[in-house]
């Protein structure tokens, strides 16, 4: 079990986050949460993947904040300065994760997480590796072809929320950029890990087995990449 800590982020700041350990030589993920925020899902997924020998630290983006209802997630996302996050956080979080004796380290979210994993390696170079989970930022944000370590991602084809059309969009960029990706569609909607009912931090729409398939193939990514 993981437990709360506290990272200094490149400007100086201190920023909270649920660290999930495992032994001191193992590689690191920074996982970024859903719009939700830092909930007890969130923590129970760092500590699955701290099972699988990586050491996790969950940034707290909300700053001890959470939502139930997609209302209360959708104000809170929209307070959250995303550049911020995707670098000034996601680079602390990383070199929390080095100090501590990570030689490699991966990004990952779900959701609004997926998108800032996404971010976290087009705008930095922190990481050796990223899984996205049905989560990417918009066209106008940053080129995915400029991506320059392996990017996984993990799409619903029935998302109203991050559609299948922009995957597509972005695979094209990944393409002529030559970026090292793996691409998987799921016949599923969005936040089909999620296992949350409506009003209680989930839409619903969990969906068991290609849950336990992506995270198998997330958990053999890393393996790949990051050891």
């Amino acid at each position: 079990m993981g437990s709360m800590i506290e990272f200094v982020r490149p400007d100086g700041k201190t920023a909270p986050a649920y660290f999930a350990p495992a032994s001191k030589q193992s590689p690191g993920v920074v996982l970024f949460e859903e719009w939700w925020g830092l909930d007890e899902r969130i923590k129970a997924t760092a500590d699955r993947l701290a099972s699988h020998d990586f050491n996790v630290v969950v940034p707290d983006l909300y700053r001890g904040r959470h939502a139930a209802t997609p209302d209360e997630a959708n104000h809170l996302m929209e307070g959250l300065d995303f550049s911020d996050a995707a670098t000034q956080d996601a680079a602390g979080a990383a070199r929390f994760l080095r100090e501590r004796g990570a030689k490699h380290v991966g990004v990952m979210g779900f959701c609004m997480g997926g998108a800032l994993a996404m971010l976290a390696v087009i705008h930095g170079r922190e990481f050796d590796a990223a899984s996205t989970w049905y989560g990417y930022p918009p066209p106008e944000a940053a080129d995915p072809g400029s991506i320059t370590v392996p990017l996984q991602g993990h799409w619903a084809l029935d998302d109203g929320h991050f559609t299948i059309d922009g995957v597509d969009a972005i695979e094209k960029k990944l393409k002529a950029g030559n970026v090292e990706y793996e691409f998987h569609r799921y016949d599923a909607k969005h936040g089909f890990y999620n296992s949350g009912e409506p009003g209680k931090g989930g839409l619903g729409h969990y969906h068991s087995e290609h849950a336990e398939t992506a995270w198998q193939r997330t958990t053999e990514f890393f393996d790949r990449t990051l050891r």
